[in-house]
C-alpha cells in the first residue's frame, strides 16, 4: 500500500487490468495463427498454394527445386554414358577410399589397445609378483614372531625356575634391591 500512496496514479484495479489484457493478447498471439489454420481447414478454404502430388520414389536422393530440375546433374549423367561410367567410378574410387581410411582408423585402434592390454598385464604380474614378496615376508615375520614369543615363555618359566630355587635356598627380593 505504500507504494500506491506515493504514486497517486498507480491504481492496483489498473494494473490488474493491464496485466489481464497483455496476458490475453500474447495468449491469442501465441494461440490464434494455429488456431485460424484449424479453422480454415475445417470450413474448407483452400490455401494460397496447392496441394503437392509427388511421386518421391521416382526422385533422386538430392532433389532440386523445380526451377533446376531441368538441368539437373542426374540428366547430365544419363545423357552420357562416359561421364556417368566415370562419375560411378569416381563414386566406387571414394566409397574405397574411405572404406580404406576406416579400416586403417579401427586396426590403429585395435593395435593400440593391444599394447594398452599387454601393459596393463605386465603391471598386474609386477604388482602380484610384489603382492606374494609382502605375503611371504608376512609369513616369515609371522613364524620370527611366533618362535620369539615361544622363547620368551621358555625364558619365563626358566626365570620362574630360577628363582623359585634362589627363594628356596634364602634368597629375597628387598636385600636385592636394597643394594
Amino acid at each position: 500500500m505504500a507504494i500506491s500512496s506515493s504514486l497517486g496514479f498507480l491504481n492496483p484495479r489498473l494494473v490488474r487490468a493491464i496485466l489481464v489484457a497483455m496476458g490475453l493478447g500474447i495468449a491469442g498471439y501465441i494461440v490464434g495463427p494455429p488456431l485460424y489454420w484449424h479453422v480454415a481447414e475445417a470450413l474448407g478454404r483452400s490455401s494460397s498454394c496447392p496441394p503437392c502430388s509427388c511421386d518421391c520414389t521416382s526422385q533422386p536422393i538430392l532433389a532440386l527445386p523445380e526451377e533446376l530440375r531441368n538441368v539437373s546433374l542426374t540428366d547430365c549423367v544419363k545423357r552420357d554414358p562416359e561421364v556417368s561410367e566415370e562419375m560411378d567410378k569416381t563414386f566406387t574410387d571414394l566409397l574405397a577410399e574411405e572404406l580404406k581410411l576406416k579400416e586403417e582408423e579401427a586396426m590403429e585402434a585395435q593395435q593400440h589397445a593391444d599394447v594398452t592390454l599387454l601393459e596393463a598385464k605386465k603391471l598386474a604380474s609386477q604388482y602380484q609378483k610384489e603382492a606374494d614378496k609382502c605375503n611371504s615376508g608376512m609369513d616369515t615375520c609371522e613364524e620370527a614372531r611366533e618362535r620369539a614369543e615361544a622363547a620368551l615363555v621358555a625364558q619365563k618359566k626358566l626365570t620362574a625356575l630360577w628363582e623359585l630355587r634362589a627363594r628356596q635356598r634364602g634368597w629375597k627380593i628387598s636385600t636385592v634391591k636394597s643394594q
